[in-house]
C-alpha cells in the first residue's frame, strides 16, 4: 500500500491512487485506507467526500460484467480533509478492513447463490419448452442430469452460506465457515452458469438470453473479497491452528 496520509495540524493530506474502486466516480463518499506510517501496521481509515479537491477518478475499467456498477482507479493529490475524517484511531485501519471481510464473503456467497438460481430457473424453463425427437429435452436423460448436478450444487452452496450466517448471528466464530461458503458458492456458480448456456446451445450464446450474462457475472465473484485461492489459504490455516479440524 502507498498511498499515504500525512498529518498536518488539524488536517491530513492525502496522496496517491486506489484502484478497483467501486462507485469510483460516482459515490458521495469514499472509505480510503492510508499509510500514516511505514510499519507493518501503520496503515490508517478516512472517510473522504467525493468533491473533495485533488480528488478525481479515471475513465471505469472496461469490464466483462458489472456494467451497471463502475470501477475505477481513484486518484488522490494532496487531498486535505480534516482530522476528524479519520475513522478509528491510527494504525487501526487493517483491523477496520479485516473486520468487513468475513461479513463481505457471507453477502458475495449469497450473491452467487441467486444468480446461480437464477441461471438454473433459465435453463429448465427452455429445456422444458424445447423439443427435439418429439419431446422436451429436459426429459433425455444426458440433459436431465446436467440440470440435476446444477440443482445440488446449488442446495449445497445455499446451505453452507446459511450455516456460516447462523453462527454470525449466534456471535460465534465463523471465520473459516464464511470463507469456505464463498468459495463454495462462487465456484459453484461459476460451474452452474456455465452449464446453462449449454443447456440452451446455441441460443446460449447470444444475448437474446440472460444465460450469457449470468456466466459473466459469475466469474468475477471467485475474484473479489479475496481470490478462492485466498480462501483456500485462509481454510487450511484454520485447519493447522485447530486440532481436530471440525467446523464450528
Amino acid at each position: 500500500m502507498r498511498t499515504t496520509a500525512r498529518r498536518d495540524g488539524d488536517s491530513y493530506v492525502l496522496n496517491g491512487a486506489k484502484a478497483w474502486t467501486t462507485h469510483g466516480g460516482h459515490a458521495d463518499f469514499y472509505k480510503v485506507m492510508a499509510r500514516t506510517s511505514d510499519d507493518r501496521n501503520g496503515i490508517s481509515c478516512f472517510l473522504v467526500p467525493a468533491g473533495t479537491d485533488g480528488l478525481s477518478a479515471d475513465p471505469p475499467e472496461r469490464k466483462m460484467g458489472l456494467t451497471g456498477s463502475a470501477t475505477a482507479t481513484m486518484r488522490f493529490d494532496d487531498v486535505r480533509i480534516p482530522a476528524n475524517r479519520r475513522l478509528g484511531e491510527e494504525g487501526e485501519g487493517l483491523k477496520i478492513a479485516l473486520a468487513g471481510l468475513d461479513s463481505g464473503r457471507l453477502g458475495i456467497a449469497a450473491v452467487a447463490c441467486g444468480l446461480a438460481q437464477g441461471a438454473l430457473d433459465a435453463a429448465v424453463a427452455y429445456a422444458r419448452e424445447r423439443e427435439t425427437f418429439g419431446k422436451p429435452i429436459i426429459e433425455h436423460q444426458g440433459l436431465a442430469f446436467v440440470l440435476a448436478d446444477m440443482e445440488a450444487a446449488i442446495q449445497s452452496a445455499r446451505a453452507m452460506t446459511l450455516h456460516a450466517a447462523r453462527l454470525k448471528d449466534a456471535g460465534r466464530p465463523y471465520s473459516r465457515e464464511a470463507s469456505i461458503a464463498k468459495m463454495v458458492a462462487t465456484d459453484n456458480a461459476m460451474k452452474v452458469t456455465t452449464d446453462a448456456v449449454q443447456v440452451l446451445g446455441g441460443y446460449g450464446y447470444t444475448r437474446d438470453f440472460p444465460v450469457e450474462r449470468f456466466m459473466r457475472e459469475a466469474k468475477v465473484m471467485q475474484i473479489f473479497e479475496g481470490t478462492n485461492q485466498i480462501q483456500r489459504m485462509v481454510i487450511s490455516r484454520s485447519l493447522a491452528k485447530d486440532n481436530n479440524g471440525s467446523i464450528s
